[in-house]
């Protein structure tokens, strides 16, 4: 692409080769946009976050694999190896953050704006295989001792771990020997708790909709079953026994009041002789004033007197069956009326 660039060139007629190259005749440079500062050493080209970071702006997550259009300048050197800065903008905010090489440790610094998020850990503490560092190289070629005890730890560390290869090697080999078999039941389990789980998932759309409810269900537990099965209340008769009592209790039930008869009638006339002293009027006079009693008063006590009524015949006649329906013992009573100025009898 580039040498097509390079041919297709347009050369205007004015121009003259002793000026030099064609874009040292026109006075531009040849990455254009990207070399606005390059009198200044720097450079703009696209950097790529290397690990995840958090801006000291907004104090939002920026992660790893980002691209930013970032200024690069040289600020130093690490023997032959030149450091570089970059500075670039958050694309969250306005804060603009400075990140440059670290030769000596194979990685990236950060100068200002941000913080790195951790994400490191020793590799040696998970038996990872580390490449040697330059000091134990250097000695490893200088020191002919020390490279025979470093073989020696080398060759009795691979004797430890060799029973564990092995373990694995085996499992390996048992386990993924068929890679269609392993898959093929990996997908059945796969196929029957999917079957599992949309049948659940029904069972509590359906609870859910009777019970008019728009919460999410737990899976059941031993425990809920239980705890349910102690609160779970039993009623002695079904709704249907109970609506036909209640048919029943309406249908038997008497029209008027009137037409009641047998029991019912005698109970009812024997709870209205139950009568109260106080309901029918007497009042008990004291021992003192028993004697004669004057004009005035004897017409007072005529008038509170009661009055005797006359009484039917009919009526003697239920009266006189009623009591020997109930008590043979309880005198016949006479309905008297105790009112002062009414002579209706009941």
């Amino acid at each position: 692409m580039g040498e097509r660039k390079g041919q297709n060139l347009y050369y205007p007629p004015d121009y003259d080769p002793k000026a030099g190259g064609l874009n040292k005749w026109q006075g531009t440079h040849a990455l254009r946009e990207r070399a606005r500062k390059i009198h200044l050493g720097i450079l703009i080209i696209r950097f790529e976050m290397p690990y995840n970071i958090w801006c000291d702006g907004c104090k939002n997550h920026i992660g790893m694999g980002v691209r930013y259009n970032a200024e690069k300048k040289k600020v130093g050197m690490y023997y032959s190896t030149p450091v570089y800065q970059f500075r670039m903008k958050c694309h969250l905010c306005d804060n603009h953050f400075e990140i440059k090489t670290d030769p000596q440790n194979l990685d990236y610094e950060i100068v200002s704006g941000a913080r790195r998020q951790e994400n490191r850990w020793d590799p040696t503490q998970n038996e990872q295989i580390v490449p040697e560092t330059k000091e134990v190289q250097r000695k490893l070629f200088d020191d002919a001792m020390y490279k025979l005890e470093h073989g020696a730890k080398d060759t009795k560390a691979a004797e430890e771990a060799k029973p564990v290869l092995g373990r694995l090697f085996q499992r390996n080999d048992s386990v993924w020997r068929d890679d269609f078999e392993a898959n093929s039941r990996l997908r059945a389990q796969f196929r029957t708790r999917k079957k599992e789980l949309k049948l659940q998932e029904e069972k509590d759309n359906a609870l859910l909709a009777r019970s008019s409810l728009a919460v999410a269900l737990l899976p059941e537990s031993d425990n809920d079953r239980r705890m349910a099965q102690l609160m779970r209340l039993h009623s002695s008769k079904t709704v249907h026994e109970k609506d036909k009592e209640r048919r029943n209790a309406i249908l038997n039930r008497p029209v008027l009041p009137s037409t009641c008869s047998g029991k019912q009638s005698i109970g009812a006339k024997q709870s209205n002789a139950k009568l109260e002293c106080k309901s029918l009027g007497i009042v008990k006079r004291p021992a003192s004033s028993i004697g004669k009693p004057d004009s005035s008063s004897e017409q007072m006590e005529q008038e509170k007197r009661p009055k005797l009524v006359e009484i039917a015949p009919e009526k003697r006649a239920e009266a006189t069956t009623t009591s020997k329906a109930g008590t043979e013992t309880r005198p016949q009573l006479l309905l008297c009326n105790y009112g002062s100025g009414s002579s209706d009898s009941d």
